[in-house]
């Protein structure tokens, strides 16, 4: 599903990631963790092709970063879901407007766009706040729209940036059993978190430090 051989990523000469190498397979959810500069933002970046790397290849499904175009990188990244920690929604459009925004830019019909929309709102628990506005909703509310936006296009990956970072316990611990819940219908989600406490309780944790993977722990068994 993702790949990452011999990676390495940076900025203006300047490496960030060095020597990368690890597989996740479809269906895990996989903590990626570590301080603060320790280059999980740009591993994120690598996987929904925003970055290409210096060295080695990434490859997510059948994309890889060494054959793929700049005109493919569109329909790569609408097979993916992004959630950031910043809720990244459009203070002038209401929920439903800011979910269904994912769809309109891929020409779906407007029939299908407002049946999906309905649909992955309820999902989430949404329902009745369609025509909220962002600043009409809670942390956790924008949060679950967030989400519900990454959902509606059916991708076969979650990618969440933080997705807890800006919320309060209460509405953090809702989010995580969401996407717990997301897992276990078959979401393959790749999660950044600074809370190992939160990373703890899952299957899978790579751990990153100063650019390197430093640890991976499978079921809470170290293996690397």
């Amino acid at each position: 599903m993702i790949g990452f051989k011999d990676v390495s990523a940076g900025y203006r000469r300047a490496r960030v990631l060095e020597g990368l190498n690890f597989h996740i397979d479809k269906g895990e959810f996989v903590f990626l963790t570590g301080p603060s500069g320790s280059g999980k933002s740009t591993l994120l970046k690598l996987i929904y092709h925003e970055l290409k790397p210096l060295t080695g290849e990434v490859t997510v499904a059948e994309y890889s970063s060494n054959r793929l175009s700049r005109r493919k990188v569109p329909y790569l990244r609408r097979k993916l879901g992004v959630v950031f920690q910043d809720f990244a929604l459009l203070d002038n459009r209401t929920a439903g407007e800011n979910v269904a925004y994912a769809l309109e830019v891929t020409g779906a019909s407007r029939t299908f766009i407002r049946r999906r929309v309905s649909r992955v709102l309820e999902q989430l628990g949404l329902a009745g706040k369609e025509k909220c506005f962002p600043n009409e909703l809670s942390g956790g509310e924008q949060q679950r729209v967030a989400i519900a936006r990454a959902l509606v296009g059916e991708p076969f990956i979650l990618i969440a940036d933080e997705p807890t970072g800006n919320l309060d316990s209460r509405s953090g611990h809702e989010i995580m059993e969401l996407l717990h819940n997301l897992h276990a219908q078959g979401v393959t989600i790749v999660m950044v978190t600074h809370d190992h406490r939160i990373a703890e309780f899952t299957q899978r944790v790579i751990h990153l430090d100063d650019g390197h993977i430093s640890q991976i722990i499978n079921n809470g068994h170290k293996v690397h």
